[in-house]
């Protein structure tokens, strides 16, 4: 996507030939209560905190949390009759019988297996599919697959509104003023909001029951004020960008591009790197990145594959794509898997404490809330990836990822891309702090339930029929 369509990101839908109105710059009813705005790009605000992490981050355990990071989404339809041909030729998933109610949760991978990109793909018409977060490896690979096939990009022209947790249903349902409890986990479907066709998906990022609702940027103003209105009934939150590209995923058990793990765009294909050096920002994320942690500069440790990161049962073998062969001997005996690793209380206060005694050098402030890239480290032009290792005993066996202080559990976690054969429960491991160059201290961990929040019943488990009806 180019700036200019990111541009378009913040606002309502009001355009003027493709650029911003003046008054279209001050309508996203979303920024109206943030108390801290995020600046992806020249003409792009995100909200990235409302009341702060604590007190955002625990709606979705009693009511829900409402938010609209994913609006910097890309978005790019593929279109044409090798529709179904090229997304099965780059994607680990089968299309092929991918209906207008189904979601695919889609992967492409490079020639060794690693994550290029991971995102949604939904079939909206019969032979056009609308992706998101699969851009720029998607756009790329459609203008020069020689099929026939288009990739159409529609970043910035649709909006999109989570509402993630236990009351999501209930506040959906008064906004719609219908009852929607037979849409099902992984499925979408056209509804009518007081004359606005709006796209409802059962998807979400808690962990727990939640939903998305999509369309056309001309209708979000009016469309996120009824939500938000039928939210305040249900005592729901606004989420930030903050809140939820780290502290959701880590505790929900979601591993995610660009905050987990950084991409090998610059390192699997010369064709790709070139066409991003060409488009420097589609490939923001991975082009300036600066690399913290004990990993150091290790890239290869931090890449990811669908099996590192719990996805391998996605992977279907029967059609050919990109990376298939490096997959096939991975799944044989995959070398590291995905679990959540609680850090010791002890040992987080003795690292913390080297910040405060004169005459030692402190190690790598381990006092921030996470080690988000998009964070502070983002305004000064650069994403930040934070690595490090993990041993049991004097054996190295992964590395950590997405460390947050848990709020709502009291204690500090991360995810840990680790060895198999350690990621059992009450597995005693400890993990080296501090970026090479600077000091270092290991801290005990022990691996710990995954996902975090496992006490509450997950999305895809969740029988709605427990859950009240609206009441007209």
């Amino acid at each position: 996507m180019n700036e200019k369509k990111q541009a378009n990101f913040s606002i309502s839908g009001v355009k003027d030939g493709g650029v911003l109105t003046e008054s279209a710059q001050h309508v996203n009813p979303a920024e109206e209560t943030a108390t801290l705005m995020f600046q992806m790009a020249p003409g792009m605000l995100m909200p990235f905190e409302y009341g702060g992490v604590k007190e955002e981050i625990a709606g979705y355990r009693d009511s829900a949390w409402i938010g609209t990071t994913l609006m910097i989404s890309p978005v790019v339809d593929i279109i044409g009759p090798d529709a179904v041909k090229f997304l099965n030729s780059i994607c680990v998933n089968d299309f092929s019988k991918l209906d207008f109610n189904g979601i695919r949760h889609a992967m492409i991978c490079n020639d060794k297996g690693q994550l290029l990109t991971d995102g949604v793909v939904l079939r909206i018409g019969d032979d056009r599919y609308r992706t998101y977060w699969l851009n720029p490896p998607i756009q790329y690979y459609a203008q020069t697959s020689g099929m026939d096939v288009t990739a159409e990009d529609m970043s910035g022209q649709e909006y999109f509104i989570q509402i993630d947790g236990e009351r999501s249903l209930e506040i959906l349902e008064d906004a719609f003023g219908k009852d929607l409890h037979d849409i099902k986990f992984t499925k979408h479907r056209m509804e009518d909001m007081d004359g606005r066709q709006v796209r409802v998906l059962r998807l979400g990022m808690s962990g727990n029951l939640a939903y998305e609702i999509h369309g056309p940027v001309a209708d979000y103003d009016y469309v996120y004020r009824k939500v938000w209105e039928s939210g305040q009934k249900f005592g729901a939150r606004k989420l930030g960008m903050h809140a939820y590209n780290e502290f959701n995923h880590t505790e929900a058990g979601f591993p995610n591009i660009h905050l987990h793990y950084p991409l090998p765009w610059f390192e699997s294909d010369e064709g790709l790197a070139q066409y991003l050096y060409a488009n420097p920002m589609l490939g923001s994320y991975d082009i300036n990145r600066k690399l913290t942690g004990s990993v150091g500069e290790d890239l290869e440790s931090r890449f990811v594959t669908p099996y590192d990161v719990g996805w391998g049962f996605i992977v279907n073998f029967n059609h050919d794509f990109r990376g298939k062969e490096a997959l096939e001997k991975i799944a044989e005996q995959p070398p590291r898997t995905v679990t959540t690793l609680e850090w010791n209380g002890e040992d987080v206060g003795k690292v913390f404490a080297t910040m405060f005694t004169p005459g030692e050098e402190p190690c790598d402030d381990i006092s921030k809330q996470s080690d988000s890239p998009l964070s502070e480290n983002s305004f000064n032009g650069w994403c930040e990836y934070r690595a490090d290792k993990v041993f049991a005993g004097d054996t190295e066996i992964g590395i950590t990822a997405g460390r947050i202080i848990s709020y709502n559990y009291n204690s500090m976690i991360s995810l840990g891309f680790i060895d198999p054969e350690f990621a059992k429960e009450g597995q005693e491991v400890e993990i080296l702090w501090g970026t090479p160059g600077t000091r270092q201290m290991k801290i005990r961990a022990k691996v710990a339930r995954y996902p975090y929040n496992k006490d509450l019943v997950r999305n895809e488990d969740r029988n709605t029929d427990d859950i009240p009806r609206l009441q007209k």
